[in-house]
């Protein structure tokens, strides 16, 4: 992991959420955005997430692990495609993941953002 790419929110001095914007070639991905439980359902990953969108330069991906996930960013305006829609460095990236969803059949969600 490179810190570099990561955005943090912080109080008193401690990390309460945390989201980060990594690079491929021709398209970056929003990853690793966590909100410490303690301070959930405040609006802190909407505006981790909103600022990240900000940052992009490159059309911009992600992958939802479980079921509540997709909602949350598509409100943000990111919408579901299929591992096949990815580009060819996110399909590496995300290869496991599809394997997962295809045949353990664990909710996987890959996602781009279109805007709102």
């Amino acid at each position: 992991m490179r810190w570099q790419q990561f955005w943090a929110i912080a109080r008193d001095g401690k990390i309460i959420a945390c989201g980060q914007l990594r690079n491929f070639p021709g398209a970056q991905e929003l990853g690793s955005l966590v909100v410490a439980p303690k301070w959930r359902d405040r609006g802190l990953g909407t505006i981790l997430a909103k600022h990240l969108i900000e940052q992009a330069t490159q059309p911009l991906y992600l992958e939802c692990l479980g079921k509540g996930l997709p909602m949350f960013y598509s409100h943000l305006g990111f919408v579901p495609i299929s591992w096949q829609e990815l580009p060819r460095p996110l399909k590496f990236k995300f290869a496991l993941s599809q394997f997962a969803k295809t045949l353990l059949k664990i909710p996987v969600e890959f996602m781009q953002y279109q805007g709102k």
